[in-house]
């Protein structure tokens, strides 16, 4: 029997949005459609959001603007006070001069810069390492930041402007963005979530299990952006926060060996790629115990490589400076072929590349560049670049960076943070994934899959038909029929291009759990329909329904392509069993959806008592294990 909350809750999902945002997670954009990933601010425990340095602040003369300058010399500003924009060289250049010293009775702290509040005669404002104010000349003072002996908006005071138009309306410029206060400095808040001053130097990770995208943001570390949540964390995991730190200890043990600056790695295998910052570049086959000299010094600083992780043989280096900016190798650094071809001449940061396919992608101070290149063959590389960053800000990109099935590219621009795209190689290449979360698991009967790279009209392996549900021209979405049998199938799939067939590998359950882009888990409170992410937390003591396909059969049997019925789904046949932090929890319920197709509902109880914060879970049919999402869960 279906739980009559269940009935109620599905009945009103699949008359809202989340039908809709199901369905949508599931496709791939049309190339080239960016989205961001996260917004420009870091969550450090501090009044609100915070992000990377800013030097300055000031308002308009008749206060309804601020402007903000940050350690990059970039000027926006906000009429709202929530979403900024780049200023015009007049408004960049408006930037008032430092006012003459004020005399004081005594200062707060030694140093404190002084700012008078020209609406409110008397009033005196100092910033130093926190913010004071004082109404008598500075007689006494008042710390506006202070708690616990530290600064609730942050270290690094750079600069106070307060409005023309109200002397309790104040703005500070830190190491940790632009904060305002309305009330005098009685309270506190960021105006970080749409500025763009996230310094992300490089891209650690794409999302992956229950962790979210990570990067590396200059100055601050290693940063994580948890499935579901808007701002960036600092990474807590020991092994995980010492990335960073690693690897600059290998760039400055190489640079000791090598007797110069250092200023990429990358290694696959035995064979690790050193490049300097006169251009020049070594090679070790023995995991950098001996090194040989693979190209002379150049143009610029080696400032990334791409070392192909199945080919060794294989690289790609990003150069800065003028004149060259990738180069190919394919024998070990034996020579290097020049790719630049009509890549504009400014430094590349960063690259990436699928061998299989012949794709390359860098990340430039124009922007993202895209080009087929043969990765297998030395000789004479031609090669056309294409920019791929329509619908992107004008910002230099710092990175790029593929996930692991190559399907989607990541690209970290300065100031603005992380966006990501459906790779535009995957267009001219058919592939299956799996539906749920985009691995290249085994499917099942009755589960669904995910064919990137093209829209797909009909899908056939012998005598059995697998119904198409969706298609676009970057994705297309089939069922595995029901009577499928565990086994390899070659699947014959029908395109506009003709006919393709692939290898889909079948087992009896094959569970995965439906993830969004950005690996946020698609589970729902059971009792109000809430979708649990960063922001909504789930409950002890509470049920949840856990979206799900590849659980196998049904009982009764169901026909393929057909929506389940909204009363009495067919249940699972397998035995299925839920865990959360690797502890077993009731499983109340495991049927197909009711309303859709290919997917499944498992419900949930949590139990009374749960540990506060982010939790792993995880489903298993007939001791076959899904990927493992995370959860927030709250007492």
């Amino acid at each position: 029997m279906c739980h009559e909350g269940t009935v109620s809750v599905w009945r009103y999902l699949l008359g809202a949005s989340l039908a809709a945002a199901i369905l949508s997670a599931q496709s791939v954009p049309i190339p080239i459609e960016w989205r961001r990933v996260g917004n420009p601010a870091m969550e450090f425990g501090l009044a609100s959001p915070a992000t990377g340095p800013t030097q300055a602040v000031w308002y308009s003369p008749d206060g309804a603007r601020l402007y903000a300058r940050t350690s990059a010399g970039q000027v926006y500003e906000t009429a709202d006070f929530e979403k900024w924009t780049p200023a015009t060289p007049a408004q960049a250049s408006s930037e008032p001069a430092d006012a003459p010293p004020t005399p004081v009775e005594r200062l707060p702290e030694p140093g404190a810069k002084l700012v008078l509040a020209a609406a409110a005669p008397g009033r005196i404002y100092a910033l130093g390492a926190q913010l004071y104010s004082s109404d008598d000349g500075g007689h006494s003072w008042s710390n506006l930041t202070a708690f616990h002996n530290r600064s609730i908006i942050g270290p690094g005071q750079h600069s106070i402007a307060v409005s023309p138009s109200d002397p309790d309306q104040l703005a500070v410029a830190n190491d940790f963005g632009v904060w305002r206060s309305m009330d005098g400095g009685l309270s506190w808040s960021g105006l970080n979530l749409e500025l763009p001053n996230l310094p992300v130097s490089r891209l650690l990770a794409t999302p992956s299990g229950t962790h979210g995208t990570r990067v590396l943001v200059r100055g601050l570390g290693a940063m994580e952006l948890p499935p579901g949540a808007e701002a960036w964390q600092p990474i807590s995991d020991a092994q995980t926060k010492a990335e960073g730190t690693a690897e600059d200890n290998a760039l400055r043990r190489a640079s000791q060996t090598l007797g110069t600056r250092i200023t990429a790695l990358a290694a696959s295998d035995q064979t690790v790629y050193a490049g300097a910052a006169d251009g020049r570049i070594w090679v070790s086959l023995d995991a950098g115990g001996s090194w040989t000299a693979s190209r002379s010094g150049a143009n610029g600083p080696v400032e990334r490589f791409y070392a192909d992780p199945n080919e060794p043989r294989v690289a790609l280096a990003a150069i800065g400076g003028s004149g060259a900016h990738v180069l190919r190798t394919t024998n070990t650094g034996g020579f290097w072929d020049d790719l630049t071809a009509n890549l504009p001449d400014v430094p590349v940061h960063g690259v990436t590349a699928v061998r299989s396919a012949g794709a390359v992608y860098v990340a430039t101070d124009k922007g993202v560049f895209f080009a087929a290149a043969d990765m297998e063959n030395a000789g004479p590389a031609a090669v056309a670049w294409a920019p791929i960053s329509g619908g992107l800000p004008a910002a230099a990109a710092t990175d790029v960076k593929l996930d692991a099935n190559g399907d989607q590219l990541y690209a970290a621009l300065d100031g603005y943070g992380v966006y990501a795209t459906a790779a535009p190689h995957r267009s001219r290449t058919l592939h299956l994934v799996n539906a749920a979360d985009f691995s290249t698991r085994a499917a099942a009967p009755g589960s669904l899959v995910s064919v990137m790279g093209g829209r797909v009209s009909a899908a056939n392996a012998g005598a059995l038909s697998f119904p198409v549900l969706a298609a676009s021209e970057g994705e297309s979405q089939i069922q595995v029929p029901f009577e499928t049998s565990a086994a390899t199938l070659s699947l014959a799939l029908d395109t506009a291009a003709g006919r393709f067939t692939l290898g889909l590998p079948v087992q009896a359950v094959s569970p995965a759990i439906f993830v969004n882009r950005d690996g946020s888990p698609m589970i729902l409170d059971a009792d109000s329909g809430l979708v649990l992410d960063g922001r909504s937390a789930a409950h002890s003591g509470s049920r949840l329904q856990i979206l799900a396909t590849g659980l196998g059969k049904v009982r009764p049997d169901w026909p393929t392509g057909m929506p389940a019925p909204l009363e009495n789904p067919p249940a699972v046949a397998a035995t299925v069993k839920a865990y959360l932090d690797r502890v077993p929890v009731q499983v109340t319920q495991a049927a197909l959806a009711p309303g859709y197709i290919g997917f499944y509902l498992i419900e949930v109880q949590l139990p009374v008592l749960v540990n506060a914060g982010p939790a792993e879970l995880y489903i298993a049919a007939d001791g076959q294990e899904s990927n493992r999402v995370q959860v927030v869960l709250e007492p």
